[in-house]
């Protein structure tokens, strides 16, 4: 106890390491009001009774020792376990060797590898189209600048005449392996077409039966029929020039729209201008509102934080009565657990001792069967294991006929199948060479009629048309002109103009350099990818 008084009561160690331990748990304020303090104003009568402590030590004898007697282990009167038997080594069987991995299976299939030639041809097709297109641009892909004027002189520029034009588009062509590969048909196709010829020659056989019956004959209305498809063709090649006007009527429709909306743009600047103004002036004064509101809710934030301490004094006091009420159930529910613990283990005890009593008591082994003997139940058809099996025997036999006669008979009728399905296919060949005869005649007089009429007749709708787009033509070089006049000298571009200029310039000779970069490359990469095509 002297020891004790004489470490807590240094005013060393209360007033560094021990308040700052405390400090961790309580407050500040707390811990030096209610603790260090009065700990520090009974330091006097502390000190009294630590001196009177030492005295009571120096005049106190020691105590002489005692030997303690020493505990000797006994060892446990245990039985001497039984000493267990060899058991009998199993035998290891030999498994059978098995068949080895196919290299098949490591290797794509030939459809795959052909595949991933023609999807490498292509790519190779396709980046060399890429590379003429962007080599080949259009000039309306050029980019402009701002500064410059929509629309020039007619002196310096010629007048644009919009004529029939063809635009020469690249034909794809893709890589094709095995063009003639044979088209293998499963047997519902065969027959489906098999049916289809038939139907045909049927049709074919009842028409003749007709005619020599002596039916009407079909040249009229074939005649008939060829007229009507050249006036439709006339018609098609009329309306055909009908589209191609209208699209350029269209194209000056949009040319005198430009000019017109290039007009009202203007407009709407100048009233945008006066309503960004009024706009910002009405942002300004929002704005001052909304620094007054920060002020005041500035304000009441500083109000709310001068009241948390008190809540949270209170909060503190509410959180130490649950523990201690947690603390109390736990205690609770930990007896009533060790209790049900305790039951169960009792009950566990006494069903293994039941158990080991039962494995105790001597079994009887088992009677020995004789199979040739009769059980005598007095049943219908009864019999021995004996007889049963061969029987069964017999049975499987029977089974076994059966199944071969059926085997027979399916062989038999898939070989009458197949004949049948061969003989087929021999019939469609035949009728598949005439319809391409036939086609290919047809396709010929075809050819013959397409090219027998001449340029298409001029109707009522082309000539209005016609007379439509010259006055559309007249009046946009009359508002094209109406425009060059009123409009003022260009005047020197703005620093942001010069800046969109120099930027779209670097960017079409970064184009330049990527083309070229792209042409080595493909000269260098050339003999290679073909090399792998092949």
């Amino acid at each position: 106890m002297c020891k004790f008084l004489r470490f807590f009561f240094n005013p060393l160690n209360l007033c560094s390491w021990i308040k700052d331990e405390w400090s961790l748990v309580y407050e500040i304020a707390y811990v030096k009001e209610n603790w260090i303090d009065p700990l520090m104003r009974w330091q006097p009568k502390v000190q009294e009774l630590i001196s009177q402590l030492e005295r009571m030590l120096a005049n106190h004898p020691s105590l002489p020792k005692t030997k303690a007697k020493v505990t000797e282990p006994k060892e446990f009167n245990l039985s001497a376990p039984r000493p267990r038997g060899i058991p009998v080594p199993e035998r290891v069987p030999i498994l059978a060797k098995p068949r080895p991995v196919p290299r098949s299976t490591y290797q794509l299939p030939k459809e795959q590898q052909l595949l991933e030639i023609t999807k490498r041809y292509n790519r190779r097709k396709a980046e060399e189209l890429l590379l003429r297109a962007n080599m080949e641009e259009m000039r309306c892909a050029v980019p402009r600048s701002r500064g410059e004027p929509l629309v020039q002189d007619s002196k310096k520029q010629p007048r644009l005449q919009f004529g029939p034009r063809i635009l020469k588009t690249p034909k794809l062509t893709f890589y094709k392996p095995n063009d003639n590969v044979p088209v293998k048909l499963n047997t519902a196709a065969i027959l489906r077409e098999g049916a289809l010829y038939q139907r045909q020659v049927e049709k074919e056989l009842q028409r003749v039966d007709q005619l020599v019956d002596g039916a009407g004959d079909f040249s009229e209305f074939l005649e008939w029929q060829k007229r009507m498809q050249a006036k439709d063709r006339e018609e098609q090649l009329a309306a055909g020039e009908c589209r191609r006007l209208q699209g350029k009527l269209s194209h000056e429709e949009a040319i005198l729209a430009r000019q017109h909306l290039m007009q009202e743009n203007k407009q709407k600047a100048n009233q945008k201008k006066e309503e960004t103004a009024e706009l910002m002036q009405q942002y300004a004064e929002r704005r001052l509102q909304e620094e007054r509101s920060m002020k005041e809710l500035v304000e009441q934030v500083l109000e709310t934080q001068k009241n948390v301490k008190v809540a949270q004094t209170k909060l503190l006091k509410v959180r130490q009565q649950i523990v201690q009420e947690v603390i109390e159930e736990s205690r609770e529910l930990l007896q009533r657990s060790t209790e049900a613990a305790k039951e169960e283990q009792r009950q566990r005890c006494e069903l293994i001792s039941q158990l080991r009593a039962l494995e105790m008591q001597p079994t009887r082994k088992g009677k020995l069967v004789d199979l040739t003997q009769i059980p005598g139940y007095g049943l219908e058809g009864e019999m021995s294991i004996v007889e049963l099996r061969e029987r069964l025997a017999l049975l499987k036999e029977s089974q076994r006929r059966e199944e071969e006669e059926k085997r027979d008979q399916i062989i038999q009728g898939k070989r009458a199948k197949s004949q049948e399905l061969q003989n087929t296919v021999e019939q469609i060949s035949l009728c598949r060479a005439a319809m391409g005869r036939s086609a290919a005649l047809r396709w010929e007089e075809k050819k013959a009629l397409s090219v027998g009429p001449g340029a298409p007749c001029q109707d009522e709708r082309v000539l209005e048309l016609q007379r439509r787009i010259e006055e559309k033509a007249a009046e946009r070089h009359k508002q094209a002109a109406l425009l060059h006049v009123s409009a003022p000298r260009a005047a020197r571009p703005k620093p942001r103009a010069q800046l969109e200029a120099q930027h779209w310039l670097e960017l079409e000779r970064s184009r330049e350099r990527r083309l070229r970069a792209l042409q080595q490359e493909g000269s260098a990469c050339g003999p290679a990818r073909r090399l792998e095509a092949a």
